[in-house]
């Protein structure tokens, strides 16, 4: 497997003082990325575990973020608390092959929608995380969705990732920047 080329783009846009919107054009067919989203085994090696998400009702997420990089690599200390960690969310709508919103960390931190458009053999992928509370939200989530998003695209274009909390950390500076410069 290629090793990661780990880009970061412009990673995040705010959209409303609580909302952030992230893009990617994904390597794969709807249908493909519909299942990364969906069922657990999948969604775990970019995201989160847990059961999967089958249609509107009560689906769990599980942290594991051992299994999102290719080498061991340890928790960085400030989100060592989270691993292990499950929560119930709810699906809100369900519209198979193409849209996906659900509640986020329970529905304390807001609602996150997974919109799927088919470009060719490609997907575009437009998530929308809204109704964000905490003063810090925009920077927090929007890392971790681009850090995550950043997964998801390598691991269906084949290629790897070695360490995600380097990843991540180099996330945190570009969503600083972009969001610094939206202000």
């Amino acid at each position: 497997m290629a090793e990661a080329a780990t880009q970061i783009r412009v990673p995040v846009e705010r959209t409303a003082p609580d909302a952030i919107r992230l893009e990617r054009l994904l390597d794969a067919p709807v249908e493909k990325v519909w299942r990364y989203l969906t069922e657990a085994e999948l969604r775990s090696q970019w995201f989160m575990g847990g059961t999967d998400a089958t249609g509107v009702g009560e689906f769990d997420l599980l942290v594991d973020h051992d299994r999102l990089s290719d080498e061991a690599v340890p928790y960085p200390e400030s989100y060592a608390s989270f691993k292990g960690a499950t929560w119930t969310e709810k699906v809100i709508r369900f519209e198979p092959p193409r849209l996906l919103e659900t509640t986020f960390q329970s529905g304390k931190n807001g609602t996150v929608k997974y919109e799927l458009f088919p470009e060719g053999e490609r997907t575009r992928l437009v998530l929308t995380h809204g109704g964000i509370t905490s003063g810090t939200g925009a920077q927090d989530f929007g890392s971790g969705w681009n850090s995550h998003l950043t997964v998801l695209e390598e691991r269906l274009a084949g290629r790897g990732v070695k360490n995600f909390w380097a990843l991540h950390a180099r996330s945190k500076e570009a969503v600083a920047k972009a969001l610094a410069a939206q202000a």
